[in-house]
C-alpha cells in the first residue's frame, strides 16, 4: 500500500534511536501518522516542525499497519512566526486542536484548506480574527456548527449581537432583551468584515471555546488540549 499527498505536521515524538513518529493533516487522507526513518537526525530536526508544510509518501504492507513517511519540506511556517509569542501559540493551538478533534484516516478536505490559509496567515495583521473562524469551522467540520446566519427569533440578519449557549443559533440584540445576561457575545468581525480589536477577539475565542468545551469536549470525554488556554490566556 502507498500514496502521495501533501499535508501539516502537527506533531513528533522520537522513535528509537535514529526514527521519529510524525503526526499529519493531510489533504486527501486526513489525520495520519507514520514513522520517519532518520527523523530524529539534526538533518531533519528543520523539516519536522509543528505547522511545517510537507510532500508525504506513505508506504505500508497492509493499509491498517502504522507504515512509514518519506517527507519533503515545501513551507516552513514555526521559523517564521518564532519571535511572535501570540502567533506561535496560535499554531500550536491549531494543530494541537486538529490532533485532538480529527478522527484518524479520514479525509476534512474544507478543514484542510482553512487550516493551509490560517498558517499562512499567522502573524499577519488580522489573523486572529482568521483563527476564530477556523475554531468555527472545526466545530462544523466536528458536527458541531453553529447557526450565526439570521436571528433564531425573527429571522433578521443584521444586527446579530448574540449566540444562545443551548442551541447555537444567534440573536439580535433587540431579540435578546432582558435575556441578554445570559447570552454569549458574537463579535461582528465573525458575521461581517469588521476586525476584531482586543476585546471582541476575547469574545470570539470565549464563544467558541464555550462549544468547544461542552458540546466537542463532552463527545471526546477528553478535556482541551492545553495548547488552547495558552492561546486564550496570552490574550488577557
Amino acid at each position: 500500500m502507498d500514496w502521495r499527498d501533501e499535508g501539516i505536521l502537527l506533531a513528533m515524538r522520537p522513535h528509537g534511536e535514529t526514527s521519529a513518529i510524525i503526526e499529519v493533516f493531510s489533504a486527501l487522507h486526513g489525520r495520519h501518522a507514520g514513522v520517519v526513518h532518520g527523523g530524529a537526525s539534526r538533518k531533519m530536526a528543520p523539516v519536522l516542525q509543528p505547522g511545517a508544510q510537507l510532500d508525504l509518501a506513505w508506504r505500508a504492507r497492509l493499509e491498517e499497519h502504522m507504515g512509514s513517511f518519506t517527507v519533503e519540506l515545501t513551507r516552513a511556517r514555526a521559523a517564521m512566526v518564532l519571535g511572535d509569542r501570540l502567533a506561535l501559540a496560535g499554531l500550536s493551538a491549531a494543530c494541537a486542536l486538529c490532533r485532538y478533534a480529527l478522527p484518524e484516516r479520514q479525509a476534512s478536505p474544507m478543514l484542510y484548506s482553512a487550516t493551509v490559509a490560517l498558517l499562512d496567515r499567522l502573524g499577519q495583521p488580522g489573523w486572529l480574527r482568521d483563527y476564530a473562524l477556523w475554531e468555527l469551522t472545526l466545530l462544523e467540520e466536528t458536527g458541531f456548527g453553529l447557526d450565526l446566519q439570521q436571528c433564531a427569533v425573527t429571522g433578521a440578519t443584521d444586527g446579530l449581537a448574540y449566540v444562545s449557549p443551548r442551541t447555537g443559533r444567534a440573536v439580535t440584540a433587540q431579540a435578546a432583551g432582558e435575556f441578554a445576561a445570559r447570552l454569549l457575545v458574537l463579535p461582528a468581525g465573525l458575521v461581517t468584515d469588521a476586525a476584531l480589536d482586543a476585546q471582541a477577539a476575547r469574545d470570539a475565542l470565549h464563544l467558541s471555546g464555550y462549544f468547544l468545551h461542552h458540546w466537542l469536549s463532552e463527545s471526546i470525554g477528553r478535556p482541551l488540549p492545553e495548547a488552547r488556554a495558552r492561546l486564550v490566556s496570552q490574550l488577557g
